[in-house]
């Protein structure tokens, strides 16, 4: 076994400890992307933990087919449409992994029925190398143990994006295999790079899939969702006690609510929760789903309350709800309003009349932008996509991302939601079951 394939499973799963645990965690991972029978354009998910790969693709699919295709229905797609979906949001995926869009794009497939000594090492196998690779389904009964698998992986290599495409779409059998999630995902990972990935994630001995529940990081959704494998979902990099922590730095094609948000675990930036296209990706404690809308009105660009907003948050780190007065003119020269000091001073009279030395956020908004914070914005239809376990006793757990569920996201007065988003999130969810 090579030593980046070692490093590669020390990335996804950390230092194999209990061998026993982290075969039956790896197990879980073994799947591949396989449509719904009843949805055709929906994803299956048949054990606990491959959400983190399958709900972003997912939401790329779902991107693809309600903003690029002329299809009419979204809910029927054929084979070969899933096919052309499927693959093309994979290279879609890839491509935005690839590190400063170098064009340096990695594949990583398995070889059955090889013994160690006859399989090529995953450092290196050219694209134009043949590979006879036999396929499985994604049920298939056939067992294959942790390090067994490891040793029959290998990785091609592509130099630029039409090369990638035609690979993807002729290996589209081996995703659908029981092992296409972390083929795909193995992929991503090598096309980033495994040095630029530490680089990035806020502790790099934290493991990617988590070796206790099997549950995969921040880092890895954020990865999948931005090409950035940052730790934290909020907008651009704070510093804390002298230590740099990276967060999102610009609008995500696909977005990211959390219920963990609306218990204060975490706080998502206007990055995620405002992206390019009406999507989202929405995490409980134990299950990542796909919420989306065929209405771009939800993500319309931002308004200046918005930005306002964001801005005022850059000067408080720590979402207190306020900057110290010393602030106010920062605040108010990134955002081009009147800077004058006699104006600031009148300013911070008028919103710390108790002279407390703080500017709280409400107050500060209230003056500059009232009539955008009390703009009612219209309903949209909204579904909401419950990727579900194939098992029956688990079918219950994957769908509990109800309106119920969804308000409770939202609920919270520490939650910032886009207005539209939240209205119709509560008012206007369908699923797809």
């Amino acid at each position: 076994m090579s030593e980046l394939t070692k490093e590669l499973m020390e990335l996804v799963w950390g230092t194999k400890s209990s061998p026993g645990l982290s075969d039956t965690i790896f197990c879980r991972w073994t799947q591949g992307f396989v449509f719904s029978e009843s949805e055709g354009s929906a994803l299956e998910q048949f054990e606990g933990g491959p959400c983190a790969v399958i709900a972003p693709v997912q939401a790329f699919l779902l991107k693809k087919l309600l903003f690029s295709s002329e299809k009419s229905s979204w809910r029927d797609c054929s084979e070969e449409e899933q096919k052309e979906l499927l693959c093309h949001t994979l290279c879609d995926i890839l491509e935005s992994a690839c590190c400063d869009h170098s064009g340096s794009y990695c594949l990583v497939s398995w070889l059955r029925g090889k013994t160690t000594e006859e399989t090529a090492s995953i450092s290196g196998s050219p694209a134009e190398s043949s590979c006879q690779v036999e396929h499985s389904s994604a049920l298939a009964v056939e067992e294959l143990g942790f390090e067994r698998f490891h040793a029959l992986i290998q990785k091609r290599s592509f130099r630029s994006l039409p090369e990638l495409k035609d690979a993807v779409l002729d290996q589209y059998s081996m995703w659908g295999n029981k092992f296409g999630v972390l083929l795909f995902l193995y992929s991503v990972l090598l096309t980033k790079g495994i040095e630029n990935i530490k680089n990035e994630i806020e502790d790099a001995s934290e493991p990617l899939i988590d070796p206790v529940y099997g549950h995969g990081s921040q880092s890895l959704i954020n990865l999948l969702l931005t090409g950035h494998a940052v730790s934290n979902v909020w907008d651009g990099d704070r510093e804390c006690s002298g230590m740099k922590l990276l967060g999102i730095h610009e609008q995500a094609a696909v977005g990211f609510l959390t219920l963990m948000e609306a218990l204060r675990y975490c706080k998502v930036g206007s990055y995620l929760k405002s992206p390019k296209f009406p999507i989202w990706i929405v995490g409980s404690e134990t299950h990542l789903t796909v919420f989306f809308a065929k209405d771009l009105a939800l993500v319309a660009p931002e308004a200046p309350s918005e930005q306002a907003r964001r801005v005022f948050q850059t000067y408080d780190p720590e979402d207190n709800g306020f900057i110290p007065d010393s602030l106010l003119e920062d605040v108010m020269k990134a955002l081009d309003l009147v800077s004058d000091p006699e104006y600031i001073n009148l300013m911070k009279n008028k919103l710390d009349p108790e002279g407390l030395g703080i500017i709280l956020l409400g107050p500060f908004l209230q003056e500059f932008f009232p009539d955008q914070l009390e703009e009612i914005l219209r309903r949209a239809t909204c579904l909401l996509v419950s990727i579900g376990y194939g098992q029956e006793d688990k079918g219950d757990r994957s769908r509990q991302t109800q309106p119920e569920a969804l308000r409770e996201l939202t609920g919270s007065q520490a939650c910032h939601y886009r207005a539209p988003v939240v209205q119709n999130l509560l008012l206007s969810t369908t699923t797809m079951d």
